[in-house]
């Protein structure tokens, strides 16, 4: 799926897109999920671009036409799949607790804003899974280095870390509080130095991220299982998620089950999809082709 983030990509004069083109979008306004039919469309430039798959992981990125009654802003959370022809998303409590930026706040990357809640977002239905049947692997490339069950997880030396976190849908949320391991200690339980430059994070519902590995070490990310202090819950991820607080949190892989070094930099399910291959929210690094 490709996700529509910039109110600016939502709202496009009649002459960039394919004249006739109407799509079902399904919208979370008001606390309710509601279905509404919009015009939908691609520019001439996008129409000539190759699939995600064929161009190197970089998707055409889609336009709309906001639809009457329902505001470009509405549909900032929208999710567009130019395969199914279909808009969707996963997403609870998304416009709850926003508070606008102030001048003196520069704790707030540019173009997001300050979220009280906790939204939740997923590409998908939320797996449950039973911490008897959770497990972690360490591979290189397709050899496996190390596997720990739950309780051999658990018994690695834990370590807090208390961040702000930035969804690539605009939202900050200050002062979040998480207790997990450390990559830094999962790599020493294993015996290794990162072997290569890059990894994919995986989760037991088949997605999975890229992430350098100097972004995962030196204390700057960790397999997350506890959030203010209680087992993080499957909307978020439970019972283990990969944190890594200085990227767009689509990076930190909810469900995680692995965590892969690869030779070079292979994008993940979002990166395929049109966004940014690192993610930087300070440069707003959202989509393939910001810089």
């Amino acid at each position: 799926m490709r996700a529509i983030i910039d109110p600016k990509d939502l709202s496009r004069a009649a002459a960039d897109v394919a004249p006739g083109v109407r799509e079902t979008l399904n919208v979370w306004r008001n606390g309710k999920a509601m279905q509404i039919s919009a015009a939908v469309g691609r520019n001439s430039d996008d129409a000539k671009t190759p699939s995600a798959e064929g161009n190197g992981g970089k998707s055409p990125r889609p336009r709309f036409l906001s639809p009457a009654g329902i505001s470009s802003r509405t549909l900032a959370a929208v999710d567009f799949d130019p395969q199914q022809r279909i808009v969707s998303m996963v997403t609870r409590g998304f416009f709850s607790g926003r508070k606008p930026p102030t001048d003196a706040d520069g704790r707030i990357p540019p173009g997001q804003y300050l979220e009280q809640g906790f939204p939740v977002l997923s590409a998908g239905p939320t797996p449950r899974v039973r911490t008897e049947d959770w497990s972690f692997t360490l591979k290189h490339g397709p050899r496996p280095v190390k596997k720990w069950t739950w309780a051999e997880f658990n018994a690695l030396p834990l370590s807090r870390m208390t961040r702000d976190i930035h969804c690539v849908t605009a939202w900050t949320k200050f002062d979040t509080s998480w207790q997990g391991v450390l990559i830094d200690d999962i790599l020493a339980d294993a015996g290794i130095a990162p072997p290569t430059a890059f990894t994919l994070a995986h989760s037991f519902d088949g997605y999975a991220t890229n992430v350098p590995a100097k972004d995962l070490v030196a204390g700057k990310a960790m397999v997350a299982l506890l959030y203010e202090g209680k087992p993080i819950t499957p909307d978020h991820g439970g019972p283990a998620r990969l944190l890594v607080p200085h990227l767009y949190f689509w990076k930190s892989a909810k469900w995680l089950n692995g965590l892969q070094f690869t030779e070079r930099d292979e994008p993940g399910f979002w990166e395929l999809r049109g966004y940014h291959i690192y993610g930087d929210p300070w440069r707003e690094q959202r989509y393939t082709d910001d810089p």
